[in-house]
């Protein structure tokens, strides 16, 4: 059986990031866990499911799995799980893994197995991508460091962020995924004239943002052998 270990946000995460991944893996026939930092159910973000924002269709089916899938509703704690024991691990994005998932040592740990490992890839999407820009390699360098990666673009973010980078809800942005990616020394390329953007460099899978949700999950699919 093919498995893989989503790790979500505690903090606000993107629902179609997650539930389209999530959906399409099982429905693939892979055996999915989720974990978060604590344990405790990851939070969506409420604009990911409001229908002015993301549409009614998307909106509806989000919303149904999010409060209906027991794995989402009854996730293991982060410390408590060995990347090593799954083929892959999925990092849905939102900008609420920036205060969690990003920052989380156990989370950098399993995307270094995944990529590094001689088994297991990693798929990491929108805003989760900035956890690029704090996982070190086997060596002590960045991880991304001359990897070519995906991701949440500044030009996107400029639209969300004020100019004091506070958020919709009012929180401040940590970081701006794409400046500490680069910085980190990824060869960031997020193809903006694109109406999807899913980039593989070895064990990595990055992908921009909610539109590249499937074709993201397919991707992955394809990089571990399943036929979606």
């Amino acid at each position: 059986m093919t498995t893989a270990l989503f790790i979500v946000s505690e903090e606000g995460y993107w629902g179609e990031e997650c539930i389209e991944p999530l959906t399409t893996l099982t429905e693939a026939g892979v055996e999915v866990t989720v974990a978060t930092p604590t344990g405790n159910p990851p939070v969506i973000d409420e604009r990911s499911i409001d229908p002015e924002e993301v549409g009614e269709e998307t909106a509806e089916r989000v919303t149904s799995v999010a409060e209906s899938d027991d794995r989402l509703n009854d996730p293991i704690a982060l410390a408590d799980a060995d990347a090593q024991e799954y083929d892959a691990v999925v990092f849905p994005g939102g900008h609420g893994a920036e205060w969690d998932v990003t920052q989380d040592v156990h989370a950098r740990d399993a995307l270094r197995t995944a990529v590094e490992g001689e088994e297991g890839t990693a798929l990491v999407v929108c805003h989760a991508v900035g956890i690029l820009a704090f996982t070190r390699d086997a060596d002590g360098e960045f991880l991304v460091d001359g990897r070519s990666v995906t991701g949440f673009p500044n030009a996107w973010e400029e639209g969300i962020v004020d100019e004091q980078d506070l958020l919709p809800d009012g929180r401040k942005l940590p970081y701006w995924v794409e400046d500490e990616v680069v910085a980190a020394g990824g060869v960031w390329d997020a193809e903006l004239d694109a109406d999807t953007s899913v980039t593989v460099d070895g064990d990595l899978v990055t992908a921009r943002g909610p539109p590249s949700s499937h074709a993201a999950a397919v991707t992955l699919l394809d990089e571990i052998g399943i036929e979606a």
